[in-house]
């Protein structure tokens, strides 16, 4: 086996290299940046306040719009100014999407990250390094995440306190939790050994003690807000609509499917739940 030693070499220092040009590799081909199956909505994306977003990108399944810029050499206050304004500006503009800001720069300096970790969780933001290699002769471009979105934790991790069924009935109505009852009873169909488990902020499903959140409720006045962790499928999710379901938009960060139940929706729209819980059975692992 041959290996060919790769050397790296300057974007901005080629002369038949320019950020138009990455622009234009980057919109023939999305994938370059590492960040999915993802769609070219528009390049130079003018807005109304002045400026241009060098690629506004899109995950056609999830919804989310990537306000991209990018940048030669290595990134500079400017530049990050500019990635968090246009971002904010679209996710504005256009609240009906999920937006990420996303600066994609040849270097990404020590001090950059120094600064976004301040407010990393509060604004969706990814560095991507951009880098220019020569491998025997040839040269390609490789891109490298280098700060990614912040992971956050899970209902089962952050449970909060642990309360009672009559805090529940307290806050929420008789009619909601008889809803709450009957959707476990549909859990319970497939899991007979799953109980409620009653916490502060949302009520949850236990197997002897253990979380096993196939689903997650939170009962509220007149109706049961219900969470199943589900990857969005737009076969799915229009299914749900054509039944009746009162879908809220999906949840992309937390990757959930979240619905509005009530009581005549147990009757009329039992197999859908059924089918949401089933599937959710077999993302958390059978």
């Amino acid at each position: 086996m041959e290996f060919h030693k790769s050397m790296r070499v300057s974007l901005r220092g080629r002369p038949d290299f320019s950020e138009a040009k990455l622009q234009q590799q980057i919109t023939d081909d999305p994938s370059l940046l590492g960040l999915g199956d993802l769609v070219v909505r528009e390049a130079e994306r003018s807005q109304p306040q002045g400026g241009r977003i060098d690629l506004l990108l899109s995950d056609p399944e999830t919804r989310v719009r990537y306000v991209v810029e990018l940048q030669l050499g290595a990134t500079d206050p400017s530049h990050i100014i500019r990635t968090i304004e246009y971002w904010d500006i679209e996710r504005r503009r256009y609240p009906q999407y999920e937006h990420v800001a996303v600066i994609a720069a040849e270097e990404i300096t020590s001090r950059f990250l120094n600064v976004v970790s301040l407010f990393n969780g509060h604004i969706p933001l990814i560095a991507i390094q951009v880098q220019g290699l020569e491998v025997n002769g040839a040269f390609t471009i490789v891109a490298t995440r280098v700060l990614d979105l912040m992971t956050l934790g899970t209902d089962e991790e952050d449970e909060g306190e642990t309360v009672d069924r009559a805090y529940w009935q307290q806050k929420a109505s008789p009619e909601s939790m008889r809803v709450f009852d009957g959707a476990v009873k549909v859990v319970q169909s497939f899991e007979p050994e799953l109980t409620a488990k009653y916490n502060k902020h949302y009520i949850g499903l236990a197997r002897n003690g253990v979380a096993r959140n196939l689903a997650i409720f939170r009962p509220r006045k007149s109706y049961v807000l219900a969470e199943f962790g589900i990857p969005h499928s737009d076969e799915l999710t229009t299914r749900l609509e054509d039944a009746g379901l009162d879908l809220i938009a999906y949840d992309v960060r937390w990757k959930q499917y979240r619905v509005r139940l009530t009581a005549e929706d147990l009757d009329s729209h039992e197999g859908e739940l059924r089918e949401l819980i089933e599937r959710a059975r077999t993302e958390y692992g059978g």
